[in-house]
């Protein structure tokens, strides 16, 4: 969004002014102070004061007549340090599938049609990369990141994300809704997704769908270059996949964590 103030609504404004106000004035102020330092009359600021105070998003002390910054707003601000923790203990368990598979973990949500890469975790002293970034996106159904995140989508939910014709980008590359759907149930009975060569030939992705309450919201895979991938290392990073998955699953469970809470932090 541009950086103009005459983009901005200004009710809205008003009620994020007051907020900041309260928040750097932990004694409180009275509605006189506020409507001085917002510069707008005290009849504009008044219902929005009501409104913050039933709400709980500020405190009303009916003997100094001050308002302060309220519980709502603690709860706010709780949340985005939980889903910060949760961000960061993901990455932890990221580490250790990097640790037993000394390949690339990366961990993706599912925006509209694409996969939007969120957190990646390098291999120590790896020659060579997997070529990715924080921000990344790419579509869906060719990745195996992106089958763990369609996992659970029904033939036609699929179909209103992929309305048009599935682009190939190489010659492995799905191109049909029902041989795509065919994978997914393959996934939901294996527990895994697999990719080899569908948008990039000379690579090999193995991953897994992250839930919280039976739905899928976020997904982690490893990644590696096709001619370092072994029967044996296919197995030891489905196992390390597998084992992350476990843990997050019951952390994202526990601290009731949307993918929406993590993505904020990039």
């Amino acid at each position: 969004m541009p950086n103009n103030a005459s983009t901005e609504h200004k009710p809205t404004e008003r009620v994020l002014d007051i907020l900041e106000l309260l928040a750097s004035n932990p004694a409180g102020l009275t509605l006189t102070e506020i409507s001085t330092q917002i510069k707008a009359s005290k009849s504009t600021i008044l219902p929005i004061m009501h409104t913050l105070a039933k709400r709980r998003f500020a405190a009303f002390d009916d003997r100094s007549y001050r308002y302060t910054i309220g519980l709502g707003c603690y709860c706010i601000g709780s949340a985005y340090t939980s889903s910060f923790n949760a961000l960061d203990f993901i990455r932890q368990q990221m580490r250790a599938v990097v640790k037993e598979t000394a390949e690339i973990c990366q961990l993706g949500l599912l925006d509209k049609n694409q996969v939007l890469y969120v957190a990646k975790e390098e291999a120590p002293d790896d020659k060579v990369r997997i070529v990715s970034y924080v921000g990344k996106r790419l579509p869906a159904y060719t990745s195996a990141i992106g089958k763990a995140l369609l996992s659970n989508k029904s033939r036609t939910e699929l179909q209103e994300l992929y309305p048009d014709e599935l682009e190939a980008y190489t010659a492995k590359t799905i191109t049909s809704l029902d041989v795509l759907k065919e994978e997914l149930l393959k996934v939901q009975k294996l527990g895994y997704s697999e990719e080899f060569g569908e948008y990039s030939e000379d690579t090999r992705c193995i991953a897994v769908p992250l839930r919280r309450n039976g739905e899928v919201i976020l997904a982690i895979s490893v990644s590696v270059p096709a001619y370092r991938m072994t029967d044996e290392k296919k197995e030891n990073i489905i196992r390390a996949l597998l084992e992350a998955q476990q843990v997050i699953e019951i952390y994202l469970k526990n601290k009731n964590i949307s993918a929406d809470q993590l993505v904020i932090y990039h």
